[in-house]
């Protein structure tokens, strides 16, 4: 048996909650666990992370962290970060050791900037919107078995970008994936005051449209609390694109989609820092693992298009 299906076999799957055409099934555990790390808004609130260009002319898919406290940081995929000479997101996540300084894989969701906003960048406190999250999780794998890089298609994730901005008529002078967040604001809003972590909540699979379309799961309920908002945030994006209900999947419909993740095949790979890399994909569901020290620190899997 796989660390991924032990994980998930060890998780209660709770009913829905449901605000328009956004379902959310939480995923409970009764292994009590307390973080052992801070998240990267944690850090970058308390000054001890720092996230720069990694020199002066910069690098599109690279960026600079700096780990000034001992603890352990987590980086999670699809962050955004604001700042420096472009928007950029990350490419995986990551869990960087105490007073450690790497180089991270990120994507740009701003292709219209290359100049100086900051030297440093901050955290948007948003992810990623799932559709696009979907595709860059696939790229990164082939770019992983290909070369051994963790990079996007970074032409896709533009793309995707701009599809979205057409899709919601929006509008930005840097083509910037926060432009389009901020201006539809009040509807995400709307979604993400619909949801609470429940107790010994860990992770959600989300089905939008009535269609499953993706699962995050953390080894921590404290992490998933911290996490939500954002994830919410994430799909809702796409929630609002089509706005139009559906049937709701069932809980058998996503038990479904929890066994194509435990049959999926996995490749396994160095980290960017700490643990190793699990990826799996190239059948009807893609996504990446964290894991380290034993454990599942973060799991983010999504339904392949059809």
């Amino acid at each position: 048996m796989t660390l991924i299906t032990q994980t998930l076999l060890a998780l209660r799957l709770e009913d829905a909650t449901i605000h328009q055409n956004l379902a959310v099934f939480p995923l409970a555990s009764d292994a009590r666990r307390v973080p052992d790390y801070l998240t990267l808004d944690e850090a970058l609130a308390r000054k001890v992370a720092h996230v720069t260009e990694i020199s002066e002319s910069g690098s599109v898919p690279e960026l600079f962290f700096e780990n000034d406290s001992a603890e352990r940081i987590f980086l999670a995929d699809g962050e955004e970060l604001v700042g420096a000479k472009q928007n950029r997101i990350l490419n995986i996540s990551i869990l960087v050791g105490g007073t450690r300084k790497v180089r991270i894989p990120v994507s740009c969701v701003e292709s219209g900037r290359w100049g100086y906003r900051s030297r440093e960048f901050a955290s948007a406190g948003r992810k990623l919107f799932a559709k696009a999250r979907a595709a860059k999780s696939a790229d990164i794998t082939a770019s992983l078995l290909a070369s051994g890089r963790r990079r996007s298609d970074q032409s896709r994730v533009w793309a995707d970008i701009d599809a979205k901005m057409s899709a919601l008529d929006c509008e930005s002078p840097t083509a910037a994936m926060g432009d389009i967040y901020e201006q539809r604001k009040s509807r995400l809003d709307a979604y993400a005051e619909a949801f609470r972590p429940g107790p010994d909540q860990v992770g959600a699979v989300f089905a939008v449209d009535g269609r499953v379309t993706g699962l995050e799961l953390y080894d921590s309920d404290a992490t998933f609390a911290k996490f939500l908002g954002k994830l919410v945030g994430s799909y809702a994006m796409d929630a609002i694109e089509s706005d139009r209900p559906a049937p709701q999947p069932t809980l058998e419909d996503v038990r479904a989609f929890l066994g194509r993740i435990q049959t999926a095949a996995i490749e396994t790979f160095p980290s960017t820092d700490l643990g190793e890399d699990l990826r799996f994909g190239g059948g009807e569901v893609t996504g990446g693992v964290l894991v380290h020290e034993g454990r599942v620190v973060h799991l983010s899997a999504f339904a392949t298009a059809k």
